[in-house]
């Protein structure tokens, strides 16, 4: 049956799509994709389709403001371009199901025809008649890595969706691009029937064409030109016991040939030793996809591991999570084990068995969270997080947390990940204001809106994801015809003279009445105190594992910690 589902596959491709590429042996680390703004298209809204940030959307497309995108433009959203089992090149989205779907919606409508129905219906086991409506839809879209034999000049291209009214002549002026190159591009494609995809020569966020040898070498001179760190301070990680590791001597690690940098602890792998351990990243061994590249599961030099397969244009995330994890280690933050710089960017860390917390808390395929688990992942966090803020010269801000960055190992504990936005700053010196919003909506403080970043950035994030842990709801919930975020949900329950009803309809259905409701409460106020609009009242990551200690303490130990509890909720409302 499965043989049979790749072969259809195959064939619709070839017969709808006219794919540049088939009988593919590799992809390549980037694509575009044209997606058509229609009037229930937001930026938002196409971010949270694509699995791409809105300031990425924004930097790909020159556009200053969320507020200028029009009905009937275009804009252009990027993926890696993978070499599938069927044997044609595509990225598979995951598409989470809305109540009232149907493949013909999130073709048209949600993907704007960078796929279709007939598509989408064979690429998935579910039955067009019953879309369940929480499940998960693949979303197959093609896409080309280029062609040398018709120009070595272009190796970054776009998926076209056609609409009614466009021509091989509009199309090309549009481009700018000769209608003869596109033509050749697009053998047999009707550029008039007003639907279907062609291809065609993208721009990076710089405005260049990439040739097509350049995607195919290595990438290291890329980093070299674009990232060299202004401030090399950051080399030095205080551990707890107040002696140093130096990153910039050697204890075995390989030298990265950055200055300032010395990957220390980390391995340089080869490109072959990477394709080989996760079946030339195979689909099959995909085990997750964030803003900054896909996860593969690998079996390596005889141990489990997670490869994450960066974009070259990933250089300033790649780096950050490269300096930050080769000079900080802790228990509870993901370990690196090494890096390759072939073909594309790699990270290989330590695989975590259990996933990330948000699979845990929505995934309907896991058990429910115990609670006792909850607050101890949390708490897990919380030490991860009070670590790179208050233990590292300089500190560290994640800028990033939420529940899919918790990792989950086999005893379910808890480690921070996905330090691609991490920034560092120094103790007691105000963080330069920065003009680039990163981070994920639903976890951003208001601070955000003036660009003030500080480490109170990763407390409020923190607060949210307890309320997460409370709920199971997401960061963002749709309330009645509009949406809010989680953090404002719970402060209108928390704001209330009594409330205590209406908070206990908060907490996750599925914990049924299996939880402390002193507990409860408390993690509840301990986040709303992480949450608060002024970043000064907030607690320190410090306050925050006091807490948490207290109320994940065993019986024997309760009236130790109690005090603790006591002076660490005092300190919580008064900031420090």
């Amino acid at each position: 049956m499965l043989g049979f589902r790749l072969l259809g596959l195959f064939l619709l491709t070839i017969s709808v799509f006219t794919p540049a590429e088939s009988q593919c042996s590799k992809g390549c680390d980037l694509a575009l994709g044209s997606y058509y703004v229609q009037p229930s298209s937001n930026l938002s809204f196409i971010s949270d389709v694509t699995n791409e940030f809105i300031t990425d959307i924004l930097d790909q497309n020159h556009i200053s403001s969320a507020d200028i995108l029009a009905v009937g433009t275009r804009v252009v959203v990027s993926f890696p371009c993978d070499c599938l089992d069927a044997g044609f090149l595509a990225h598979v989205f995951k598409y989470a199901v809305r109540s009232g779907d149907t493949y013909s919606t999130i073709a048209s409508t949600y993907y704007a025809n960078l796929t279709t129905a007939d598509f989408l219906e064979l690429s998935n086991s579910y039955p067009a008649s019953n879309i369940p409506d929480n499940g998960v839809v693949n979303v197959t879209v093609n896409c080309s890595c280029g062609n040398a034999a018709v120009s070595k000049e272009y190796g970054l291209f776009v998926t076209y969706p056609l609409r009614e009214g466009e021509t091989l002549e509009s199309v090309a002026a549009d481009a700018n691009l000769p209608a003869d190159l596109l033509r050749r591009y697009n053998l047999g494609a009707d550029f008039s029937a007003g639907s279907g995809l062609v291809y065609i020569p993208g721009r990076d966020k710089n405005g260049k064409y990439l040739p097509l040898e350049s995607r195919k070498k290595k990438v290291q001179d890329q980093v070299l030109l674009s990232a060299t760190p202004k401030d090399q301070s950051f080399d030095t990680a205080r551990t707890p016991g107040g002696t140093y590791e130096n990153g910039t001597g050697s204890t075995g690690g390989a030298s990265f040939g950055l200055a300032g940098i010395t990957v220390d602890k980390a391995v340089e792998f080869s490109y072959e030793e990477l394709a080989k351990a996760t079946n030339d990243f195979n689909i099959a061994n995909k085990i997750g996809q964030g803003g900054f590249g896909a996860v593969y599961y690998a079996e390596l030099r005889g141990e489990k591991a997670a490869i994450k397969k960066m974009a070259m244009e990933a250089t300033r995330e790649f780096l950050a999570e490269l300096k930050v994890l080769t000079r900080v280690h802790h228990q509870n933050l993901v370990s690196l084990i090494g890096y390759c710089v072939e073909g594309s960017l790699f990270l290989v860390y330590e695989y975590m068995e259990n996933g990330n917390l948000s699979e845990h808390l929505r995934g309907s395929g896991n058990e429910p969270l115990p609670w006792s688990t909850r607050v101890q992942i949390a708490l897990d966090s919380a030490r991860g997080l009070e670590y790179i803020h208050e233990h590292t010269v300089p500190v560290y801000i994640h800028r990033d947390i939420k529940s899919t960055n918790i990792l989950i190992d086999k005893n379910f504990r808890g480690k921070v990940a996905d330090f691609g936005l991490a920034k560092l700053t120094t103790v007691g010196v105000s963080l330069p204001t920065q003009r680039r919003l990163v981070g994920t909506f639903g976890y951003m403080p208001p601070e955000y809106a003036y660009f003030d970043v500080s480490p109170k950035v990763d407390v409020f994030a923190f607060g949210v994801v307890l309320y997460e842990l409370i709920s199971a709801k997401e960061a963002i919930v749709k309330a009645s015809d509009s949406f809010k975020g989680l953090f404002a949900l719970f402060d209108e329950v928390l704001s209330q003279q009594d409330p205590r009803q209406d908070l206990s309809s908060l907490v996750d259905p599925r914990l049924g009445d299996n939880y402390p409701i002193d507990s409860f409460r408390k993690v509840a106020q301990l986040a709303r105190a992480c949450t608060q609009e002024n970043p000064q009242l907030r607690p320190s990551m410090r306050s925050v594992v006091v807490a948490l200690m207290a109320l994940s303490s065993t019986t024997e130990d309760w009236d130790v910690a109690s005090s603790y509890e006591n002076q660490g909720l005092v300190n919580l409302m008064s900031g420090r």
